[in-house]
């Protein structure tokens, strides 16, 4: 799986996931390569996806 959250280098401590009918939203907060504050929602249509974008995130560096 192509990493969803390459504009970010490192993550914030929280991450937020929506559920709707048809997938979900993850909105995940950092920074980024010029440490500017940067934000990515992704949407997964499927939970395997979901939990992928869940693992990316949680193996990054946190931002503290």
């Amino acid at each position: 799986m192509a990493k969803k959250l390459n504009k970010l280098t490192k993550v914030n401590e929280s991450f937020t996931v929506n559920r709707y009918d048809n997938g979900f939203m993850i909105e995940v907060g950092g920074r980024d390569d010029d440490n500017e504050w940067k934000n990515c929602k992704i949407l997964c249509s499927t939970e395997a996806e979901l939990i992928e974008v869940i693992k990316e995130a949680l193996s990054m560096e946190l931002d503290s």
